[in-house]
């Protein structure tokens, strides 16, 4: 169902993404993958997930970057406190379900002062056919913000560089935890709607 929903391009079908036109116009992972190079980010993990699957392929093909898939979302915490001590930088993708997994793992990166930058794929906004998705979606912003991150939001491609450069340059200069969510519309509405 994820490599399904990964390479998926055209119209609403069983397990797939539907985009924007305008969001497929600008290639805005592309655009946050030239930010994370820009502001030196060597590490970046990931759990898979569809709304970040270009950005985790790019970032697959970059031989100046790691890229590390993790078990469950906390682990890149851990990552990017140990990325920090070895004097590189580093970047946690994740869907906002994932940021429940997070909450007390949150804590080490305000506790020790060490920045910590997250790219958080919404889901549960306006669209959303799985209500499973609904209630941590509309939780997110405000458990992140309870939780000391500060968050900028992504809704439109053509920002995604600068949207993604200063979410960086803010964790990595204020060694702060931030968090910057991109909104459902960009990313797409996943259908589970039977094929025909």
């Amino acid at each position: 169902m994820f490599r399904e929903a990964c390479n998926h391009t055209g119209p609403i079908v069983q397990g797939k993404i539907s985009r924007s036109s305008s969001a497929e116009a600008i290639d805005w992972p592309a655009a946050i993958h030239r930010a994370l190079k820009a502001q030196r980010v060597r590490q970046v993990s990931y759990v898979p997930d569809a709304g970040h699957k270009r950005l985790i392929e790019l970032c697959h093909a970059d031989k100046g970057m790691a890229a590390v898939p993790l078990t469950t979302e906390e682990e890149g915490i851990g990552l990017a406190a140990g990325a920090w001590l070895g004097g590189e930088r580093s970047a946690l993708l994740m869907q906002s379900s994932g940021v429940g997994n997070c909450i007390n793992a949150l804590s080490l990166a305000s506790n020790c002062g060490f920045p910590l930058l997250m790219l958080v794929t919404m889901r549960g906004e306006t669209g959303e056919r799985n209500p499973w998705q609904v209630p941590m979606g509309q939780a997110t912003p405000e458990a992140l913000r309870l939780s000391g991150v500060r968050t900028l939001r992504l809704g439109r491609a053509e920002e995604a560089s600068a949207v993604a450069n200063s979410a960086a340059k803010v964790a990595f200069e204020e060694q702060s935890a931030v968090a910057l969510l991109i909104s459902q519309q960009l990313i797409g509405v996943k259908s589970f709607e039977e094929k025909r």
